[in-house]
């Protein structure tokens, strides 16, 4: 995933969020993106970012008028958004009003982050800012989106998709995961994990997570994944591999990956190494300035390997995380 673009965060002027809420808004997301963005935080002793909503009414309607918006900034409080989050609702082939895209456009062109959660991907086509850029939507609107913005590249079965400074997520569940996303690439891997745990939501899942995770209801014996999960999170500093997760949960490797597949989305594989690269990011953060180190006591062995998984998924090297994430 890029991660070329960035903002300053934090600091004498904190980075500011602005959600556009339109006519028949969906409220879940408005409430993710409050919960994520728009809270303040004791639990860290700072605030992460102004966060503000504005609308092109002064009366909004949402969701099929079960929800009012009321006492909101205008349009114009887009013009200062650092992000600006576009709006989502379920009637996709509704356009939307003609001043909502021209400032997403002008947001563009000053080079702010969009950020478009679920249907909101259609919001952003329609302004013309996805055009050959990649992007996700919902699974169920895959079709018409391919139909309508046919130069957008839409990957259809992932979580979200980072495009560097416009990112999308699928179902309205995921701009949850996008959300603590751009926390993570914001301030760090241990801010990410305290907003997360006060949402009691999962702390990371992948962008490139599939859309559709199967949850079946189990048969007995239970085969929920928690409690193999929760013995290998204490032991990411050993040589756990795949066959050691098998072995715990009673399974065989091939019904251990069916298992993650069905209720993470993910492999087996890719999850410890997830876990890994997280927890070397919390040890960085915490002052651990000895990559070595840091490598061996998150399991991922080697410095280079260290270098190499950290320069992949967050687009910055050891000692570059460091700068801008450890202490002081």
């Amino acid at each position: 995933m890029s991660q070329e673009f960035s903002h300053a965060v934090g600091g004498a002027g904190l980075h500011r969020v602005v959600v556009i809420v339109d006519e028949n808004s969906n409220p879940f997301e408005l409430g993710c993106a409050t919960e994520v963005f728009g809270l303040g935080r004791p639990e860290l002793g700072r605030d992460l970012y102004d966060f503000r909503l504005c609308s092109p009414e002064p009366r909004t309607l949402m969701r099929d008028g079960f929800f009012t918006l009321t006492g909101v900034a205008d349009l114009e409080a887009a013009d200062s958004a650092d992000t600006l989050i576009v709006p989502n609702r379920p009637d996709t082939e509704v356009p939307r009003r003609p001043a909502v895209l021209d400032a997403i456009r002008r947001a563009h062109a000053r080079g702010a982050r969009l950020l478009g959660f679920c249907s909101g991907a259609f919001t952003l086509a329609e302004a013309g800012v996805l055009d050959g850029r990649r992007a996700t939507a919902h699974w169920q609107w895959a079709d018409s989106f391919r139909a309508r913005f046919p130069s957008v590249h839409l990957e259809s079965d992932v979580l979200f998709v980072d495009d560097g400074d416009i990112l999308t997520a699928a179902g309205s569940a995921a701009a949850l995961d996008l959300g603590l996303h751009v926390v993570r690439r914001d301030h760090g891997a241990e801010a990410a994990n305290s907003v997360s745990r006060r949402l009691v939501f999962a702390a990371h899942r992948d962008g490139g997570q599939r859309q559709f995770v199967e949850r079946p209801m189990p048969d007995l014996p239970d085969e929920s994944l928690a409690p193999v999960l929760a013995w290998a999170q204490e032991r990411l500093d050993s040589s756990l591999a795949v066959t050691d997760l098998a072995a715990r949960a009673a399974v065989s490797p091939a019904t251990l990956h069916r298992r993650f597949r069905a209720q993470l989305g993910t492999t087996p594989l890719a999850w410890l190494t997830g876990e890994r690269l997280a927890l070397a990011c919390r040890l960085i953060e915490r002052g651990e300035s000895r990559f070595d180190v840091v490598a061996w006591r998150s399991g991922l062995g080697t410095a280079t390997n260290l270098r190499a998984l950290m320069r992949r998924e967050t687009g910055l090297n050891p000692s570059q995380y460091r700068r801008r994430f450890g202490p002081g």
